[in-house]
């Protein structure tokens, strides 16, 4: 019997791929649990087209991701925060950085700033930014003495 695939289905395939399988199989798992439907003329067209749709957004969102990262390599970010001799009073964590780079209209989740640790100390440092689609940037932050 052949199928579309609504969902990925492990050792099987991805979704919107048309498969052959056994008639028992698509019966009495893949049907009941809304993993496929049968592969009907009009079923194969909606699914080609809903194929297409997907890569036409998985292609805008590259783009937006690339421009991201366009207005955010090389330039430089300016943290103030309260220090003694060099050594800060609290951290500068990821999410004081995520912070200060949404106030400049770049949204990016806390996690993808990939900072070793917090730091501690007023000085200059490269910050490592992973934007997703395997795609990475680095920025400038300058920590400075708010005194």
């Amino acid at each position: 019997m052949k199928v579309i695939l609504l969902k990925d289905v492990k050792n099987l395939g991805k979704k919107g791929e048309s498969k052959n399988v056994a008639n028992g199989f698509a019966r009495n798992f893949l049907f009941p649990q809304a993993m496929a439907e049968l592969a009907t003329d009009t079923a194969l067209r909606k699914s080609h087209l809903a194929m297409k749709k997907e890569a036409q957004s998985q292609e805008e969102a590259l783009k937006k991701i690339q421009e991201l990262a366009e207005n955010l390599a090389g330039s430089e970010i300016v943290i103030q925060a309260k220090d003694k001799k060099g050594k800060l009073f609290g951290a500068v964590s990821r999410k004081k950085i995520a912070a200060e780079l949404e106030k400049r209209g770049i949204i990016v989740e806390e996690k993808a700033i990939l900072a070793d640790k917090a730091l501690k100390e007023t000085g200059d440092y490269e910050i490592k930014v992973e934007l997703g689609h395997g795609l990475e940037t680095v920025f400038n932050l300058k920590i400075e003495s708010e005194g």
